[in-house]
């Protein structure tokens, strides 16, 4: 076996990886409340110094050989930062200052509704007056978020102005309707993508109180810097002809081993 050819394979599948996460998070870079993702790598000797000493198989014989010679693909992670403030000057387009999430009832393909988190806050209002994201999901109250209660919906007057402060409380003519539902987690690693912009809780997560406010009239971008990535995947692409120049002068090399080293 040519190791050399394992270890560039191993290096080209990486930067493969790579390169679908960061086109994917150019393709959200104009998606509102969308939270970039990024990968993670380990070397040879980073996995050959956790397997010698993992005590979970002690006395279990593990042949050398098990183990990939090149670089070992990680686990992907979510940069939850703050991403940059757009004014809409829009009653119903919120904003989150802070660390939080807007509950949301979502209704699957199968009708089942549960509820999901999102950092979109463009919402809208229904014929019958309720809150609702732009696919049509209802907006839950304090009650419902904390609760995880996906019938706790926020219906509005269609007729009345809606002001909104930074503690998420509705009112309509002068009135407390409602107030935005909004939670946090205290462990973001219990909450995990799940498609269309939303966040699902993990099981084993829990709830907590979110202490960011709520932004009226103005909507949160998402925290991709385009130029950054531009920037990355150049080096990606150069990172892979690099593994990929590799395997072709290897190539060569056992072309006249073979092929011309015998014939003398």
């Amino acid at each position: 076996m040519v190791k050399g050819l394992y270890t560039a394979y191993t290096g080209m599948i990486n930067q493969q990886n790579r390169l679908d996460v960061i086109t994917n998070n150019l393709a959200n870079s104009a998606t509102t409340g969308y939270k970039k993702e990024g990968t993670t790598s380990q070397t040879f000797k980073d996995v050959l110094a956790y397997k010698i000493k993992d005590s979970s198989e002690y006395n279990i014989s593990r042949p050398l050989g098990t183990m990939s010679m090149g670089v070992k693909i990680g686990e992907n992670y979510t940069d939850y930062g703050q991403g940059a403030f757009r004014v809409t000057d829009n009653d119903l387009d919120l904003a989150l200052d802070g660390d939080g999430f807007f509950a949301i009832s979502f209704t699957g393909k199968n009708g089942e509704t549960s509820v999901k988190y999102t950092r979109d806050g463009s919402f809208t209002m229904n014929k019958d007056g309720y809150l609702v994201t732009k696919d049509g999901d209802f907006v839950l109250n304090q009650n419902g978020a904390m609760n995880s209660n996906a019938n706790s919906r926020i219906q509005l007057d269609p007729n009345a102005e809606v002001k909104i402060d930074a503690s998420g409380n509705i009112y309509q003519n002068n009135q407390f309707v409602a107030q935005i539902g909004v939670a946090d987690f205290p462990d973001y690693n219990y909450i995990e993508k799940y498609g269309e912009n939303l966040y699902q809780l993990a099981q084993g997560g829990t709830i907590q109180e979110s202490t960011a406010f709520v932004n009226q009239g103005i909507l949160e971008t998402s925290n991709v810097n385009v130029v950054s990535e531009m920037v990355e995947m150049i080096e990606i692409s150069r990172a892979y002809e690099s593994n990929q120049k590799l395997i072709q002068t290897i190539d060569g090399t056992l072309d006249t081993a073979v092929n011309q080293l015998g014939k003398v």
